[in-house]
């Protein structure tokens, strides 16, 4: 094989058991933060590493539609609080009434707290009119951001950084506070930060609003609705296979 062409390649064997383990500690140990935030700014050097693992995400064509907005300004993020505050009010009165107390208790952001928030957006016209993957379904965009911001999030937990998704917004409104043109669209508004602790399970269910679903009961085979002995794994095999056990 010629030289060039190594460059090409990478190799296909699985990690090594200590490095597939760390990944999966990372996906495992990643949690949705809000209220942990240290107000220690993170230095710059962690925040392009963060930035560049977002960036190499996948993308349906190629497009990579992302564009990631840094605010740090005191008084831009309390602008963005006042518009999470006025739909959080919105939001509550969505739910029936027996869930709105414990609704008003949960802490739903980190705006002000977290010393780095990041508004991840798509730029649907990036790559043109016509994208390879995206001509019959015009979400690939958006869902290759999603990917992006997933690739960030997991970055962060290895740096011991915490992150939170902050989707309580009306997209006007938070467009005209940060600038952002009418076409891009706004996929997540980002929380960072240094934090004291995490959470061992996820907040929502550690606060009894939702519990995690068994993943048994959400897979299929061939058909939807169809499991067979063979798509149920039993737990005690599911055990011995996770990192660390």
């Amino acid at each position: 094989m010629h030289d060039d062409q190594k460059d090409f390649l990478v190799r296909t064997a699985g990690f090594v058991d200590e490095d597939r383990d760390a990944v999966y500690r990372a996906i495992h140990t990643r949690r949705d933060v809000r209220d942990q935030f240290l107000p220690d700014p993170l230095p710059d050097l962690l925040v392009r590493r963060l930035l560049e693992a977002a960036h190499a995400a996948p993308s349906v064509g190629f497009m990579q539609p992302w564009n990631f907005l840094l605010i740090r300004s005191v008084q831009t993020r309390a602008a963005v609080w006042d518009a999470f505050a006025r739909a959080n009010e919105e939001a509550e009165r969505m739910f029936p009434q027996e869930r709105r107390s414990a609704y008003r208790a949960l802490k739903l952001e980190g705006i002000r707290k977290a010393p780095l928030n990041i508004c991840v957006t798509c730029d649907p016209d990036r790559a043109g009119p016509v994208v390879l993957g995206r001509t019959h379904d015009g979400r690939m965009d958006a869902f290759s951001t999603v990917c992006a911001i997933q690739n960030l999030w997991l970055a962060a937990r290895t740096e011991g950084v915490g992150l939170g998704w902050v989707s309580i917004f009306q997209e006007a409104e938070l467009k005209a506070i940060l600038g952002i043109p009418d076409r891009v669209q706004i996929i997540g508004y980002l929380c960072l930060g240094y934090v004291d602790e995490l959470y061992s399970e996820p907040e929502l269910a550690v606060k009894g609003w939702r519990q995690r679903l068994a993943i048994d009961d959400l897979v299929f085979e061939e058909h939807w609705g169809k499991q067979t002995a063979k798509t149920v794994i039993p737990a005690e095999v599911v055990d011995r296979a996770l990192p660390g056990s």
